[in-house]
């Protein structure tokens, strides 16, 4: 997972720089890089939303065709095939829509903890040696948290420059800047929240000695607000159960907790993504509802099959005349057939009880 993280990390890194390097702010070079990735992500969720529409339509169908088939199994997938080839329908068509984004948003989030190695594209081997002699710095050993070396080099790089030989003069120059850009709005996105080590009360203390409490705060509440309007604008997700919607809720206590044991760019990170992704669950399901893509497809599909039937050449005048001239013939004849049959069966006379015929000497007996 990490190799993937960074292999898309280093890749999304460039539109980081990017970001930076005209603005010299890595708060809102976050901002607009999650923004500009979300909106490219964007057509592949519309694309998935399509998909969903159209499984919750076939659904039904194939219920249906469950019900009716259900004992016979060759016979049930030879009604589906014709089914989706009647619709128009893959199966499969939603899963590479939604399988796209998760590597995207696994490179964003290695872009932003590993700004040495896929921000600026320092060398690797460089990278790690600078992050080995974090553990051997007084003052920054005990701070130190493997997992995000590249932030605490950024974070202590005055302290830590006179040790950084392994980095020529234009990569700490780059280094130098970069750490200087890490204030937003108050915030030191480089700063974690709570100190570790210590008990409780020093735990406590630390996360309101500065400002950065407000990233797991907003984390919280970001995160939250998103899970509860995803629930109510996808009627599925309300009829889950209980356990289920209370691992959605569990959620955002999850984040808070890790965004205040974690730089707070990470933690900054979230926020923001959870605002787009809020963003993008509303655009979604106002203009892009299940309902209505149902609605459009359908109406594609019965515009498409007029346009078919108007591409149809009509007959020449002649063949149509000759064709409804044999068609009232052949409709006259078999109308006098058929009466023809009901005279004979209602003026033929039938067998008299007892087996006797009656035919004309029988009418002349009676003739008075």
């Amino acid at each position: 997972m990490v190799a993937i993280g960074n292999f898309f990390g280093s890749i999304l890194g460039y539109l980081l720089w990017f970001f930076y390097r005209f603005i010299g702010n890595y708060g809102i070079a976050i901002v607009l890089f999650t923004i500009v990735l979300k909106i490219l992500m964007f057509p592949f969720s519309i694309k998935q939303q399509k998909s969903m529409a159209a499984t919750g339509k076939m659904s039904v169908k194939q219920r249906e065709l469950q019900q009716k088939y259900g004992n016979d199994k060759m016979k049930l997938n030879e009604e589906l095939q014709k089914l989706y080839e009647k619709e128009g329908y893959n199966p499969a068509s939603g899963c590479l829509p939604a399988l796209i984004p998760f590597p995207i948003m696994i490179g964003l989030y290695y872009t932003v903890i590993n700004p040495l190695s896929n921000a600026i594209h320092l060398g690797k081997e460089p990278v790690a040696q600078a992050v080995g002699i974090l553990q051997q710095v007084p003052g920054i050993s005990a701070t130190f948290q493997g997992y995000y070396g590249e932030m605490a080099i950024v974070r202590h790089f005055s302290e830590l420059r006179p040790y950084l030989t392994m980095f020529g003069d234009k990569d700490l120059s780059k280094i130098e800047w970069l750490s200087k850009g890490f204030d937003f709005l108050g915030l030191n996105l480089l700063g974690t929240p709570s100190v570790a080590g210590g008990n409780m009360f020093t735990t406590i203390f630390s996360i309101f000695h500065s400002n950065l409490w407000v990233i797991p705060v907003l984390c919280l509440v970001s995160s939250l607000i998103t899970q509860v309007i995803s629930m109510r604008m996808q009627p599925g997700m309300q009829q889950q159960q209980g356990c289920m919607k209370g691992m959605l809720f569990a959620m955002p206590l999850v984040s808070a907790g890790f965004a205040l044991s974690v730089p707070a760019a990470v933690g900054f990170y979230w926020i923001i993504s959870n605002l787009t992704a809020l963003i993008q669950i509303v655009i979604m399901n106002v203009f892009f509802s299940p309902a209505y893509l149902t609605a459009k497809a359908e109406a594609q599909r019965i515009a498409l099959r007029e346009q078919e039937e108007a591409k149809a050449k009509p007959l020449p005048a002649p063949v149509q005349q000759k064709i409804l001239e044999k068609s009232t013939r052949t409709t006259q004849k078999n109308a006098g057939q058929k009466s023809s049959a009901e005279f004979r069966q209602g003026k033929r006379p039938g067998k008299q009880k007892g087996g006797k015929s009656g035919g004309s000497s029988g009418y002349l007996g009676t003739k008075k």
